[in-house]
């Protein structure tokens, strides 16, 4: 803007210049605001994934742990029970129960009570996936095992073409059950020399085997095992083969024999790792086949032990003679 020059003065006029800043956006840091809301929006979302992420890599009994951690019901269940005039009312923070124990104890009351205990609540003892049925199953089991070892026993010495077969039927307590091994000799093979094929009196016994398992509701695992005498060419046949090939052999002859095919849990070979005569590796004794008739299975997938019934078993005392190149 300009102004008058003083009379009798040639001197230009002054300017003034004014300059008018105007502010954008309702702020100085050109809308801060929406960073802010992105911010949480990122926060959330990866919170988002993160509990997806918990509940993909956790199973259902955890999912339902880490929910009864969070439930306040727990609070109020623990309310008036023992031990609840404490800190912690006499529990974990975590616990499912109000039973007043150690603050780093993680059990529950099955494991702290006797299943026997009166009072409170049957944790562990129910009808189905508990401990009751795990002492039922183990008792039962075991009596069944000693009645199929004895059965099997009097058949064999009630027929005359099998009762020389005796001496090379073992019956052994294991901690997974009742193994039945049908052992070789030096002058003597369940199957025909390196060959996956019964002989007639093996298979007529593998048959009465199978007559006094059919009924029976435990799974059953075939196991082959040979001595550690090779082949020329293991490429073509070799012990692993063999062992596992006579195996199956044994299945397919039990299954002849009435047992169902829901009954077989596993069928392994095992070669020459597994030697009954240990200090002699190629020793006969070592060709054999193992049945094991398995503990069954509770509700909660695990098979129960215990106390092993002792079955009476005829002791194999040949002297060994191994014979070169049979299997």
């Amino acid at each position: 803007m300009a102004g008058r020059a003083p009379h009798g003065s040639n001197q230009p006029p002054k300017i003034i210049v004014k300059k008018v800043y105007i502010e954008g956006h309702g702020g100085g840091h050109h809308g801060g605001a929406w960073k802010v809301a992105y911010a949480d929006f990122v926060t959330a979302m990866m919170a988002f994934f993160l509990l997806m992420w918990l509940l993909g890599a956790t199973t259902e009994k955890q999912r339902k742990a880490l929910a009864d951690y969070f439930a306040p019901t727990l609070v109020e269940f623990r309310q008036n029970s023992a031990g609840s005039n404490g800190l912690l009312h006499g529990d974990a923070l975590n616990a499912q129960e109000n039973y007043p124990n150690r603050a780093g104890q993680t059990g529950t009351r099955s494991m702290t009570v006797p299943a026997g205990a009166t009072g409170g609540k049957d944790v562990g003892t129910g009808e189905k996936g508990t401990l009751k049925d795990q002492r039922a199953l183990t008792a039962q089991d075991q009596q069944n095992f000693s009645r199929a070892s004895q059965r099997l026993q009097q058949q064999m010495r009630a027929n005359p073409k099998l009762s020389r077969l005796a001496k090379h039927v073992r019956f052994v307590q294991t901690r997974d059950g009742m193994r039945i091994d049908l052992v070789d000799d030096a002058n003597y093979s369940m199957f025909d020399v390196g060959t996956t094929a019964l002989v007639p009196e093996a298979g007529n016994l593998i048959g009465l085997i199978a007559q006094s398992l059919a009924g029976m509701e435990n799974p059953i695992m075939i196991r082959g095992h040979t001595d550690s005498l090779g082949y020329g060419d293991p490429r073509n046949m070799n012990n692993w083969m063999l062992s596992s090939g006579r195996a199956e052999a044994t299945r397919r002859r039990l299954a002849a024999g009435g047992v169902p095919e829901k009954a077989f849990d596993r069928i392994e070979g095992v070669a020459d790792r597994e030697p009954m005569i240990v200090e002699n590796p190629m020793d006969p004794r070592n060709r054999r086949v193992s049945i094991t008739l398995l503990y069954r299975k509770t509700a909660f997938g695990d098979q129960p032990t215990g106390q092993r019934f002792r079955p009476q078993q005829p002791a194999i005392d040949l002297p060994p003679k191994p014979t070169a190149g049979a299997h």
